[in-house]
């Protein structure tokens, strides 16, 4: 009986897993369709298959590629995919490296305030980014960070590091403190324990911030587009740049390619580090 229910259990949770899937791959499949259809196909059903979802082979072009990469779009799409990379990885790696920090003595020590900090944490990251944009945008203009790559790292600092510190200090506190109470008996310092014994068990907790804190980042359009103009604009906010060859004319075809070419730095990661993440957010889902 117990059997029976374990292999129902797991039947619906493979059909409910498999449902998820194509649900969330479905819109992927159609930006992917939009980037390779030529301009009659993205306007004229009869040119496509599968109803209105997949130009037929006649039909298919990577010119949108070739426009974004090498053509009349790339002086906008380059430098801002150039940026986008600049500015998300800078971010990450400070605010994960402060975090950590942040994270171990919340999670390892004992003073006044601590539950303050968390708490503060949360509510900035609960604050309304766009209520941010206009002080931010007058004070940058002033001092000469608008328009800048350091102009976008702060505020990005400002949505990730909050988030960093929470999911931090959740595995910290999955580690045990003996672990590093036997390595200073041995004769370790406060720092050579925490380096050689408590980052390396925490690392799938870093990993995991560091892709969740990069993910953050990557799809900010709010700041990319209020604190940029041209230098340091960042790919979401260049999309909204993007235009066709008359006024009439809506850019689908190169906007879909961009998406996918943006999406693929995001995958590569995933793909990576895939077990790190599992096991970071496996061993941070119980306490115990």
């Amino acid at each position: 009986m117990a059997r029976n229910q374990k292999d129902s259990s797991a039947t619906f949770m493979g059909i409910a897993s498999l449902f998820v899937i194509v649900f969330t791959i479905i819109p992927l499949l159609w930006i992917f369709s939009l980037s390779i259809k030529k301009p009659a196909a993205q306007i004229d059903p009869d040119l496509n298959v599968f109803g209105n979802f997949f130009p037929r082979p006649d039909q298919m072009s990577f010119d949108n590629y070739r426009l974004i990469l090498t053509g009349g779009a790339s002086d906008l799409f380059v430098p801002a995919l150039v940026n986008s990379l600049v500015v998300c990885l800078v971010a990450t790696v400070i605010s994960v490296i402060l975090a950590t920090f942040c994270a171990y003595a919340i999670a390892r020590l004992d003073f006044p305030g601590k539950k303050l900090i968390l708490v503060t944490a949360l509510a900035v990251s609960f604050f309304p980014v766009i209520s941010l944009v206009t002080p931010l945008f007058d004070v940058w203009s002033k001092i000469g960070l608008f328009d800048t790559q350091l102009g976008l790292i702060i505020p990005y600092l400002s949505l990730t590091l909050p988030l960093a510190i929470w999911t931090l200090s959740a595995f910290f506190q999955q580690i045990p403190w003996e672990m590093e109470q036997a390595a200073q008996v041995d004769g370790a310092t406060s720092w050579q324990a925490f380096r050689k014994v408590i980052v390396p068990l925490a690392s799938p907790g870093v990993f995991t911030t560091a892709i969740i804190t990069f993910f953050t980042a990557w799809n900010d359009f709010v700041f990319a587009i209020s604190l940029t103009s041209d230098k340091a604009r960042t790919v979401p906010a260049a999309l909204a740049f993007f235009t066709g060859a008359s006024q009439f004319e809506q850019p689908f075809g190169a906007i879909s390619a961009a998406a996918v070419i943006v999406t693929i730095p995001v995958v590569i990661l995933v793909l990576l580090f895939q077990q790190r993440i599992v096991s970071g957010l496996t061993s941070g889902a119980v306490k115990g």
